[in-house]
């Protein structure tokens, strides 16, 4: 990996004002435009930004940059750098380990029938397999399919819960959502949920039904019952 200057016109500022480097030295270094570099002098442009040392960021030293004063032709060359970051490796399919390649088919019928929204480049991120192999255990032509068993790629330490839910939420996003007939979960009329066994009937249709004329006869005969009563114990 090439090593390039950290923010060129910051330290093409600061070597306008700290250095008597040429403006062709300064746009070599900081690959820049001499005219820009002029303009940076004149104060016409980059107005704003501070200038940043690059000796203090290990980029210069103060040799390389008394050189380049001493010989206008000499070119300024970056310091090597005292710790090397190394190159990140381009992301490929993640790695199983062996003893655990057995238990990918389970886990892929497990994301399969529980994560159906997941595309086949997700699952295959996650358990570290082909998209033949997938469509495989969609379509039941695997040649273990028979054998095969649901199960947790997190259990199995295939993937972590990590890895999963991201991938879960990145297929989610922009899905509508299910309906109510599509979750099975349609509501139904009243009248059908309380099958009650019994009516409730109000009070005051109660009172209207009761029949005015039976209630004033059972008293008359009551009054009558208590008079005979009493002529039988007077004699």
């Amino acid at each position: 990996m090439a090593q390039q200057l950290l923010m060129p016109k910051a330290t093409a500022i600061w070597l306008v004002d700290n250095t008597a480097l040429s403006f062709d030295q300064i746009a070599q270094f900081c690959k820049l435009h001499p005219l820009e570099v002029k303009a940076i002098a004149d104060g016409e442009a980059a107005q704003g930004i501070k200038g940043l040392d690059p000796i203090s960021t290990g980029q210069l030293t103060r040799d390389e940059i008394a050189r380049a004063e001493a010989n206008p032709n000499h070119k300024l060359k970056l310091s090597e750098p005292k710790v090397r970051v190394p190159e990140s490796k381009r992301r490929g399919p993640r790695y199983t380990p062996v003893s655990k390649r057995q238990d990918r088919p389970n886990a892929i019928l497990w994301l399969v029938r529980n994560h159906p929204e997941l595309k086949d480049a997700q699952i295959s991120r996650l358990v570290g397999t082909t998209k033949s192999t997938i469509e495989q255990i969609r379509d039941r032509t695997h040649w273990n399919a028979a054998n095969l068993t649901p199960m947790d790629p997190v259990t199995l330490g295939l993937c972590s819960q990590i890895d999963l839910d991201m991938e879960v939420e990145k297929a989610s996003k922009g899905r509508p959502l299910p309906t109510a007939a599509e979750l099975g979960a349609t509501l139904q009329p009243a009248q059908e949920t309380e099958k009650l066994g019994f009516s409730y009937e109000r009070e005051e249709e109660k009172e209207k039904e009761i029949d005015a004329d039976a209630v004033f006869a059972k008293l008359k005969s009551l009054k009558s019952t208590s008079r005979d009563d009493e002529d039988d114990d007077q004699f």
